[in-house]
């Protein structure tokens, strides 16, 4: 559903206003709307007598609005709408003033039908009409999407009696008396305006831009490329061009990125990935970008509305399509602003050189069909089914799409390349390439982005090669998809500072107008590194990464026991010693290293496996900010393993906040380009680097842990440690179990800002 929609429900299933009541509602037996409109209403009406706006007044409204809608009660759903608005104009919401929009014009039009008999569609038509006619482009099309479902109207009917056959008597507590109500007004309401409202948006777009959606672009090896150009109507001069590229091809998500670029004042284009969509061609993913993206660009500064300036920005696959195309110097392309950007090889489908399982149906969800194919891509079960089947099996990595019982053939292609070698490198810049990217950059990264290693990468590469790179950060406690957002006020449990809350988009475009309108620098962009402090509810500025600390603070892995961990302490152990762990790689009762942060907040940790460190209590607040690292000291009975390490807040009251984690292969450990397999029976100095970066105020006695483990469980591919290439390796390799001495002179780096 769209975000107002999914808002009336967040806001009703929060609202605290209801007791343990109960409400006779005689099930329903029959598929008669007429009925079943007769049986709403005075189940609502019932509920209305019962319920009572709590503290909550915002949640309690908007409750209160279903109800009333569902009892027919027009005219004070109305009113309670208005109410809602005053009761959220202090809130930092973008367009107060059209809240519940799309419900109060129905609830008027469906007033005016009653009153007068006039035709619904034709009032509702008129009203929509008069409401967009006082609108601006961004507010239109801000609020266009709340006249449309996500995913249809048969989603809101299946939901509605998704709540009817789950009854189980006539009598129903006041609560689901309200989430019926609430799932039925919902249906009620999208099923009368979004056919209308689907051709007035048509309409009033036409008003407004000129749209090309077919728009096709040849690059200079003969491939077709697909694209949608969209311009504000009455544009006089040319334009600088807001370019997105990317894999995910769907025409309602490119016209709407392009209409967002036209009403921002720029024209917008979004092109398809070649073999996607319009395009001909076969779909082979990170490929082509590099040459691609340069073709759509120098197509761009031929045409007559381009002034021959380009910004480019976007998520994930369109992040790594914009440093795909800076591999090579393009003088039209003048900024980008890549959103937690990709890096094949580093980020995924690999991570450290170990092979993961998260994205196992990417390649199927984006290469089956010329769009994307969702009903693969969904099916949970499926992946989970297989995940659990392979690592049950035992059998070797490379032969998990035999388990599956479909062919994973760009997998298998990308198994041949475990190490980042030429392959990878061919993809985005490596190394003195970044010395040439001159142009300004802003990348929005977030804590807990799955793939934050990725892009981190590009940023820290790029400072590396050239120091006065023009290169900007975003970064808070966002995950991959709220990070493109601006983030979400609850992720993972957590609940998000206030002030962490952002609109990435609208930032986005107040960078490409400094850029290219001499506009004012968006205001959070107070120095090259600008991150949220979680639990400060505060933002801060400074000109690097490291300048995020001012200590490290070194803590050795000690075999000190302190209840059941070990004790981590700043002074380095003078004795030398050890601590055993032992893990039978062919055991598939038992899973190893429970590193991935959800929720962020644990009440407890699993304790059946793992070496558990910890630190003294702080004695006073404490901000962790910036990447944590280390060297682990061990001996092995092997030649290699994959390891896990996760830093973790102990609270006072004993609960656990993930910070930060890595997972990694030891022998790329140094370089992952280059394989160096471990000496069995010898002392290995295994260095980490490669973790998240993270800024957190720690509570006054809080203490830090570090959990380090073994990586085996079913979401990556299980290093036996024969030396062989891993993905090849299988239960049969994993011979005696692997035992590991760990140091006491082991230590990790932490950056805290005192």
């Amino acid at each position: 559903m769209n975000k107002i929609i999914c808002m009336a429900l967040l806001c009703l299933l929060t609202s605290v206003c209801c007791k343990a009541q109960k409400i006779y509602f005689p099930r329903l037996n029959d598929n008669d709307s007429v009925v079943t409109a007769k049986r709403i209403s005075v189940l609502a009406e019932e509920a209305l007598k019962k319920f009572k706006l709590s503290d909550d007044r915002e949640g309690s409204l908007a409750t209160l609005v279903k109800l009333q809608l569902a009892a027919g009660r027009y005219e004070e759903a109305i009113t309670t709408i208005k109410n809602l608005r005053d009761a959220s104009l202090s809130k930092a919401e973008k367009y107060p003033g059209l809240r519940y929009v799309q419900f109060e014009l129905f609830l008027k039009a469906k007033r005016t039908q009653l009153l007068s008999d006039a035709n619904f569609e034709e009032n509702f038509s008129d009203r929509v009409r008069d409401l967009f006619k006082k609108l601006d482009d961004k507010s239109a099309l801000y609020i266009s999407t709340a006249f449309l479902t996500r995913n249809g109207i048969r989603e809101l009917r299946d939901n509605f009696n998704g709540y009817i056959s789950s009854l189980k008597s006539d009598s129903i507590e006041l609560q689901k008396a309200i989430e019926i109500c609430n799932a039925y007004s919902l249906f009620k309401v999208f099923s009368a305006i979004e056919p209308i409202a689907k051709r007035l948006l048509k309409e009033d777009d036409e008003k407004r831009y000129l749209i090309q959606d077919s728009v096709y672009i040849k690059t200079n090896d003969g491939a077709i490329l697909s694209a949608v150009v969209v311009c504000k109507k009455g544009i006089e001069k040319p334009l600088p061009a807001a370019l997105m590229f990317f894999i995910y091809s769907n025409l309602d998500r490119s016209l709407a990125e392009a209409k967002y670029s036209a009403a921002s004042g720029y024209v917008g284009i979004v092109a398809d990935t070649r073999g996607k969509r319009l395009s001909p061609d076969t779909i082979e993913p990170y490929e082509h970008e590099y040459a691609d993206v340069n073709a759509v660009i120098n197509w761009i500064t031929k045409q007559k509305w381009s002034d021959g300036r380009v910004g480019m920005y976007g998520g994930s696959y369109s992040g790594f399509a914009q440093w795909a195309a800076t591999k090579h110097t393009n003088k039209a392309l003048k900024t980008i602003v890549p959103y937690v950007a990709a890096i094949p090889g580093q980020g995924l489908p690999m991570e450290n050189n170990v092979f993961l399982n998260a994205n196992y149906q990417w390649a199927f969800y984006v290469t089956d069909n010329k769009y994307t194919d969702d009903a693969v891509n969904n099916d949970n079960a499926r992946w989970r089914r297989l995940r659990n089947n392979w690592y049950a099996s035992g059998a070797a990595y490379d032969k998990i799409d035999s388990i599956d019982g479909t062919p994973n053939p760009w997998l298998q292609k990308w198994l041949k390349h475990p190490s980042y070698d030429k392959y990878w490198q061919a993809m985005v810049p490596y190394k003195t390439d970044f010395v040439r990217i001159n142009i300004p950059v802003l990348t929005f990264e977030g804590y807990y982005d799955d793939g934050q290693i990725s892009g981190l990468h590009y940023l820290l590469e790029h400072y590396k090669y050239n120091p006065k790179a023009n290169h900007y950060l975003i970064i808070g406690p966002y995950d991959h998809f709220g990070t493109q957002r601006g983030g979400d006020p609850i992720l993972r449990g957590y609940q998000v500072d206030p002030v962490a809350l952002i609109d990435t988009k609208d930032i986005t475009f107040q960078w490409f107008d400094f850029i290219f309108k001499n506009g004012k620098k968006p205001d959070i962009l107070k120095d090259r590194i600008n991150y949220e402090v979680m639990g400060s509810n505060e933002w801060k500025h400074v000109p690097s990464i490291p300048a995020m600390s001012n200590k490290t603070l070194r803590l050795y892995l000690t075999n000190l026991r302190s209840d059941s961990n070990y004790l981590m302490t700043s002074v380095k152990p003078k004795k030398a010693a050890s601590i055993y762990q032992s893990v039978d790689l062919s055991d598939r009762t038992t899973t190893n290293n429970d590193y991935y942060p959800f929720p962020i907040i644990k009440d407890q940790l699993d304790r059946s496996n793992g070496l558990f460190f910890i630190s003294q209590p702080f004695d006073k607040p404490t901000e962790v900010s910036g990447l944590f690292r280390g060297e682990l000291k061990t001996v092995i009975n092997k030649k290699d393993m994959d390891i896990g390490v996760v830093l973790y807040e102990v609270m006072p009251d004993g609960r656990y906040v993930e910070l930060s984690y890595y997972l990694g292969r030891a022998s790329y450990a140094r370089q992952i380009e280059t394989r160096q397999l471990l000496r069995p029976g010898t002392k290995e100095i295994i260095p980490f680097t490669r973790t998240r970066l993270v800024s957190r105020l720690l509570h006054k006695g809080s203490r830090l842990m570090i959990v380090l483990n073994i990586d085996k469980n079913p979401f990556a591919e299980i290093n036996y440690g024969t030396g062989k290439q891993v993905s090849e390796e299988s239960i049969k390799d994993a011979g005696e179990p692997l035992k590991i001495w760990w140091m006491n002179d082991s230590y990790v780096d932490i950056s805290l800002k005192q």
